[in-house]
């Protein structure tokens, strides 16, 4: 596997970060060999440990006033940068990048840290990949929060539950929402992908000019970007893609999870919009918990409403 590292100057100065990156080996557990995964590790070792899972086009960046607000908790934050992002390895080739690889990536690094009793806190792509990951190894984790995320299924009982469109109908059709479309095809056509144009569509108030440029940061040319841009052709939009049936096999397994599952959702992201319902009636560990919602915030709910976040996410350890 052939893979490109950003330089660490480009990570220089960022504004409102200031953490230094640790680095594992991971693998996929498919054979394709190992890769360097970066991730923040902050806070006391011994306190509660909260997984922060970031999705497309982000990065660890995206977490820190989270970050920041859960370590004055007491809390013990692991932040990674999912390979093709931030400051991990970036395999040159798209065909490099499946589900499969990011949750097998994923749970390498958990496997690695001996990370225990995790809270899992999930965003964008980071519920597909992390919840996986839980289901494949559910003993390491003790809770969820589940934040503007989805499960790729395409499954036909999700028809009318949801704002954005994804789900089978009949034996052979697929209903799908037309901005889901637009979206995928941009990120395939666009001669040139831009983190930053994604940040700031997906939030209520548009980040600085130098916020944003952090976003671009770990994506200086197409050699690094191919990560960037096969995340969203990985979208399953039928139930016979490979992603769709990884997705039911975790929504089955989040059928039987009695431990406690908190939706945290935006008011302003209706691209995730019903899925918190969707989780609430399917997850056992969802019942007596209140879904919490977060006012005045986007898809990147981290950026409009990170500290917000945190508390709800302390609440839970507490």
């Amino acid at each position: 596997m052939s893979v490109v590292r950003t330089p660490d100057e480009r990570f220089a100065d960022l504004p409102g970060w200031s953490r230094e990156p640790s680095y594992a080996e991971v693998e996929a557990g498919d054979g394709s060999g190992p890769v360097r995964m970066a991730y923040v590790d902050a806070g006391p070792s011994d306190g509660p440990t909260v997984l922060l899972l970031h999705g497309q086009p982000t990065w660890s960046y995206l977490y820190r006033h989270v970050i920041d607000v859960l370590v004055a908790g007491g809390a013990r934050v692991v932040a990674p940068d999912n390979i093709g992002f931030g400051r991990s390895d970036k395999p040159v080739s798209p065909y490099d990048y499946t589900l499969a690889r990011h949750v097998g990536w994923t749970r390498s690094l958990v496997a690695g840290l001996d990370l225990r009793d995790v809270t899992l806190v999930c965003q964008d792509w980071g519920g597909p990949i992390g919840l996986s990951a839980l289901a494949a190894d559910p003993s390491r984790y003790r809770a969820v929060v589940a934040a503007n995320t989805i499960l790729h299924t395409a499954s036909s009982d999700l028809a009318g539950r949801l704002t954005w469109a994804v789900h089978g109908e009949g034996e052979s059709r697929v209903v799908v929402e037309e901005w889901l479309l637009d979206y995928l095809l941009h990120t395939q056509r666009a001669p040139r992908l831009r983190a930053s144009d994604f940040v700031a569509g997906g939030t209520a108030v548009r980040p600085s000019r130098e916020v944003l440029a952090a976003y671009d940061a770990p994506f200086p040319d197409e050699d690094h970007s191919a990560g960037l841009r096969q995340m969203t052709a990985l979208l399953p939009l039928t139930r016979n893609d490979v992603g769709a049936e990884i997705g039911r096999r975790t929504m089955t397994f989040l059928g039987e999870w009695d431990r406690p599952f908190l939706t945290c959702y935006s008011d302003g992201d209706p691209a995730t919009r019903g899925w918190e319902q969707v989780f609430r009636d399917h997850v056992p560990g969802a019942a007596g918990l209140p879904h919490r919602v977060l006012e005045g915030a986007g898809h990147f709910l981290q950026e409009d409403a990170g500290p917000e976040l945190a508390r709800n996410v302390l609440d839970l350890l507490g």
